[in-house]
């Protein structure tokens, strides 16, 4: 069975929000986080969806879930202190699910990614039954150095090998819960769960995606989504 765990615990200071966390503002009456968990509602081969929320506003999403009947969601889950300990909260949600089992093949998604469509998320499910998880990825289209402390340039990457890790990340549930429990363990943080799967020994596979699957963190990403989304539906009327 394939699962989709949506993480949207942040509180937008990079989007210079007042008013609501940058998951809850809205295009053309919809909250970005909708937007995203649409793709997977909608999807044929996702059973189910968590997702990880910010405490104080769980009742506020659950009312959003059922103005736009988003019926495959089987529990909206507390978030952390951190994005790996939101993950994990959404991650035990399903691992102590009795129904779910614990081969199943959970998709891990930012809640304010959602620029994704169906061929990615099938993609990754292909790839994670075949090689046991998959990350998303895009060609890094621009040079990619790594500097020193004194910010002096140590190496230019060949960018022809480089790439930009996104997501979903998609794993086996058990692999990524014990990952998690190491983490916890030893106090070990990661950037993501590519890099935490990475840490503990797994050999990672990749599935390409498209460039605009940005992650929306600042006003201008915002706007990039918005011309995005336009653009489509443009495209649907022409």
């Amino acid at each position: 069975m394939n699962y989709a765990l949506i993480f949207a615990g942040g509180t937008g200071q990079r989007m210079n929000t007042k008013n609501k966390p940058k998951q809850f503002l809205e295009l053309n009456s919809k909250p970005i986080i909708i937007h995203t968990i649409e793709h997977f509602e909608e999807h044929p081969l996702i059973d189910g969806i968590v997702v990880v929320c910010l405490k104080d506003w769980i009742p506020y999403m659950n009312t959003l879930l059922k103005k736009f009947c988003i019926n495959k969601v089987i529990k909206v889950v507390e978030g952390g202190d951190t994005g790996q300990h939101s993950i994990r909260n959404g991650l035990f949600a399903l691992y102590e699910n009795e129904s779910v089992p614990k081969d199943s093949i959970v998709l891990i998604h930012d809640g304010v990614r959602p620029l994704i469509n169906e061929q990615i998320i099938t993609d990754n499910i292909e790839c994670v039954k075949a090689n046991g998880n998959s990350v998303t990825v895009t060609p890094a289209i621009e040079t990619i150095i790594s500097v020193n402390e004194n910010n002096e340039i140590n190496e230019v990457m060949d960018r022809s090998i480089c790439r930009m890790a996104r997501a979903p990340q998609c794993f086996i549930l058990q692999d990524i819960v014990d990952a998690h429990n190491k983490a916890d363990a030893e106090d070990f943080s990661a950037i993501d769960s590519a890099m935490l799967m990475s840490h503990y020994g797994a050999t990672l596979h990749v599935v390409e995606g498209p460039p605009e699957n940005i992650k929306i963190t600042t006003p201008s990403d915002f706007y990039i989504f918005r011309a995005i989304t336009e653009a489509r539906e443009n495209a649907q009327i022409l």
